[in-house]
């Protein structure tokens, strides 16, 4: 049985690498030897061979291009100089390569390691969120146009939908976690119910319990954290790392450099300052930076955009990049999702039909249910226990987090450039934010927070709510 190859090998290495290939009985064949990664992009996506062998310093080598010969279904091995220092073979891994070996590997190594390779290619499930897949794409579409209907007949009827840490001393007062860091993914429905209010203020009442915290802006949409902080967005940090990952370069020092303290504890990657920029926070480079942040901090919030589609196959003929990829796949590698609603009939509404799509775009992903903006006059006297029955007969969901409505307390911290933590403690929107911290982070409730309350409307003028969860 024979093995179709690819090689991109640079430097002195490539003829003899390709001669001993050839005189060997390995099953190896050189289909095709490309000069560049162009050719070898160009080459695997034609499906002229089930692997490729590529050298470390190909120019222009990075995520992007691993991602794509991912989605080929091509099998990667690197080769790195025999007398390597270790440096070229962690920049390919970083770069997603999985297989590394030196130059000068004998010819039958080098055949087991690529059929090592090519195995595992085959047992891996296929990528879904870097790249649009064209030759999927219609029957997915059918498969969407068939369950839709049932779909919409079962939250009508009331069936059931899914719902319910360590780095370097990089600054001061950088302490590495004891164990990989968690990621938090604040994802919610169109509508604006408060994605970026909870995950900024998520991340700082993670911080206020001692925990070190990183907080991600990766919504490639309407990216505004560090509008509500108030930090200059000229040059987002998310891209900044981004693109140091999609080269190799990032490790934990590089991503506590590009992520400024604005608190004790509390470190910030901002997003990207127009949504025009969404391609250069691609999937595999977005994938790479959160596995980085695990090593940076225990706890890593990332606020997303609510899009979840992935039709750019009914757009593009070939291999295109994701619109959505940076949302999906922060979703994909969480390991909370917080799924968030506001607490009117249009914001139940667009939650129930929400935790449907996002079943549908993420199967492995088990939300957390959170209702923003708990009030009376959106749902009636008993806002708590009117909307967890709506969200228990509609979607299946039982175990819902409140959090109550401060407008006025919401606008100071906003018009301050600080979170509600800082600005607000006695808001009963923070103290509804800070008990979902503490449960997250297994902490009792109400240790450390003011119970002070703070005026917010009601239907019938000023209420005072001192409670973190309004009950029914």
């Amino acid at each position: 049985m024979t093995l179709p190859v690819l090689t991109a090998v640079t430097g002195a290495w490539e003829a003899p690498l390709v001669g001993g290939i050839e005189r060997s009985r390995t099953g190896l064949v050189v289909v095709r030897r490309c000069a560049d990664l162009t050719e070898l992009l160009a080459a695997a996506a034609a499906g002229q061979g089930r692997a490729v062998l590529l050298s470390a310093d190909l120019r222009r080598l990075d995520t992007a291009a691993v991602d794509r010969l991912a989605a080929a279904r091509v099998a990667v091995v690197g080769l790195v100089d025999p007398d390597d220092d270790g440096r070229a073979a962690d920049r390919l891994r970083r770069l997603g390569v999985r297989h590394v070996t030196a130059a000068d590997t004998p010819p039958a190594d080098l055949a087991a390691l690529v059929e090592q390779a090519v195995q595992a290619v085959e047992e891996a499930p296929a990528p879904r969120h870097a790249l649009a897949d064209p030759a999927t794409a219609l029957e997915r579409s059918r498969e969407r146009r068939a369950g839709g209907a049932a779909a919409d007949g079962a939250a009508a009827g009331g069936a059931p939908a899914a719902g319910s840490e360590g780095g370097p001393d990089a600054g001061p007062g950088h302490s590495a976690p004891a164990e990989p860091g968690r990621v938090v993914v604040v994802w919610g429905t169109p509508g604006a119910p408060g994605r970026t209010t909870v995950a900024a203020t998520l991340a700082a009442e993670l911080a206020a319990l001692g925990e070190e915290t990183l907080l991600v802006d990766a919504d490639t949409h309407a990216a505004s954290v560090a509008q509500v902080l108030g930090l200059l967005d000229e040059s987002p940090g998310l891209a900044a790392a981004c693109r140091a990952a999609s080269t190799g370069g990032l490790d934990p020092v590089v991503l506590a450099r590009l992520a400024p303290r604005v608190a004790p504890r509390l470190r910030v990657l901002t997003g990207i300052s127009r949504a025009a920029r969404w391609p250069e926070l691609s999937a595999g480079a977005l994938e790479e930076v959160l596995s980085t942040a695990r090593q940076v901090a225990r706890w890593t919030v990332v606020d997303v955009a609510a899009p979840v589609e992935a039709d750019e196959e009914l757009s593009f003929d070939t291999a295109a990049p994701r619109r959505n990829a940076a949302t999906l796949t922060a979703l994909e590698v969480a390991d909370t999702v917080l799924a968030l609603g506001a607490a009117d009939p249009v914001g139940l509404q667009r939650l129930v039909r929400a935790l449907q799509d996002l079943t549908e775009a993420v199967p492995s992903a088990s939300p957390r249910v959170v209702v923003t903006k708990v009030r009376p006059g959106a749902v009636g006297g008993s806002p708590g226990r009117a909307v967890t029955e709506a969200l228990t007969r509609y979607a299946g969901v039982d175990d819902v987090h409140l959090v109550p409505d401060d407008r006025p307390g919401c606008d100071a911290a906003l018009l301050a450039g600080r979170t509600l933590t800082e600005h607000v403690p006695g808001s009963p929107a923070r103290a509804g934010v800070a008990a979902l911290a503490a449960a997250l982070a297994g902490r009792p409730a109400g240790g450390r927070r003011s119970r002070r309350a703070v005026r917010v409307p009601g239907p019938g003028g000023s209420r005072r709510h001192g409670s973190a969860r309004l009950a029914g």
